[in-house]
């Protein structure tokens, strides 16, 4: 799962036929000025002003100005590109047009074990958290669409009115449309208004969120995703989520600065077993990272290449299970041919390998492995027969070699 931020999402649901108000994306208070010329509405129009980072409770933090003049709207940029907020520095904005409006509703789909739920109030807005006893809910069976007449009798329920009701349930199925056809597995508008000039639904706010490992289909996805981690996303991190984007498989790659020993387990499980294992032998990560699904070895020897790039790293660990389908001689060429390359460019000085792993061929591949100390690496193998987790007290308790 990963967040999509608003300018992307808004994005979205345009693509499939929902209203939202015009809006810009700055990085830097000169863009404004630039795209004030070119649109007429940001000179026209009174305007919103968020900050676009992946911050809850924008509005009561104080990071969404409303009501403003173009002027204002300048000055409101100026003093949130100058916030941190929980640890989280402010380096976009979004503004948009306000949307004169008498009412907010909410409306939202998200993904369950069963297929969805459709959320559904005639309240919405900042205080819709208290009001949750009027939210209707309507359960979506995996593989099955919800139908115009269910989707009117769930607004009626929801205590919308008259030529409302139609409305409401039109929005709703392109909002569906979009979670299903999009790969979602949670898109929340709060608020939806009437605007007052024409009644049209518009989408005001969006909060969405899409199975990152599915940008493959989607090669209109130009977009990067939110990070998560009260930081933009490093170049190396980017590099691995695009090559992730479209390989079959999976490759991941998370920085965590100070750490003395780094990961490239195989699969998410390993991951957090061995983080869970450095951190109990009193070592410090340096990064997340995982290979699974029997990706291609070119795209483990660039995700190994961004492991053996981290700073004051000590010791490397490449563990994992017993593998089902995935390749281990294969998996383990892309992981050797990336050690032979950090290495030539002098990224490995002083660092010990540690290597556990089993599953098909895995002979072939950590007899490949061991023969890297004829090359001069510091490594260590181990096979199936090997405990997950003591090569983690070896290489940190210096225990059994």
């Amino acid at each position: 799962m990963a967040k999509v931020l608003e300018g992307p999402g808004m994005g979205l649901l345009s693509k499939w036929g929902m209203t939202t108000p015009h809006f810009v994306v700055i990085t830097a208070m000169d863009q404004l000025d630039r795209l004030a010329q070119a649109n007429a509405w940001l000179r026209e129009s009174r305007l919103v002003v968020k900050a676009h980072e992946a911050v809850g409770s924008r509005m009561k933090l104080g990071l969404v100005k409303v009501g403003l003049d173009l002027a204002l709207a300048k000055q409101a940029a100026q003093e949130m590109f100058r916030r941190e907020v929980s640890g989280v520095a402010i380096s976009q904005i979004i503004i948009s047009e306000m949307v004169a409006h008498k009412e907010e509703y909410y409306i939202a789909v998200k993904s369950t074990r069963e297929g969805a739920d459709l959320l559904l109030a005639s309240i919405g807005g900042i205080e819709v958290e208290s009001h949750w006893d009027q939210v209707s809910r309507m359960a979506i069976p995996l593989g099955v669409d919800p139908t115009i007449d269910s989707l009117e009798a769930l607004a009626k329920g929801a205590g919308f009115k008259g030529g409302l009701i139609r409305k409401i349930a039109d929005f709703a199925m392109k909002l569906y449309q979009c979670y299903d056809q999009e790969d979602g597995t949670y898109i929340e508008i709060n608020p939806l208004v009437a605007r007052e000039s024409d009644g049209e639904l518009v989408a005001l706010d969006a909060v969405t969120m899409v199975d990152a490992d599915a940008r493959f289909r989607h090669p209109d996805w130009s977009f990067t995703f939110a990070s998560e981690f009260g930081r933009p996303y490093t170049n190396d991190e980017k590099a691995i989520m695009e090559i992730d984007a479209r390989i079959k498989g999976s490759v991941k790659f998370i920085e965590i600065p100070g750490g003395d020993t780094a990961l490239l387990p195989a699969g998410g499980g390993a991951s957090v077993y061995y983080s869970d294992a450095v951190l109990a032998m009193g070592g410090k990560i340096a990064n997340y990272a995982e290979y699974s699904g029997d990706p291609p070895d070119w795209a483990v020897e660039a995700l190994t290449e961004k492991v053996c790039s981290l700073k004051g790293v000590r010791r490397i660990i490449v563990g994992g299970a017993i593998a089902n389908f995935t390749n281990v001689k294969k998996t383990f060429a892309g992981i050797i041919a990336g050690f032979r390359k950090a290495r030539a460019d002098g990224k490995m000085e002083g660092v010990e390998i540690w290597v556990r792993r089993g599953g098909p061929y895995e002979k072939e591949g950590l007899a490949a492995m061991k023969e890297l100390e004829n090359e001069g690496f510091n490594i260590h193998v181990y096979d199936r027969y090997t405990p997950l987790t003591d090569i983690v007290n070896y290489a940190i308790a210096g225990g059994a070699k």
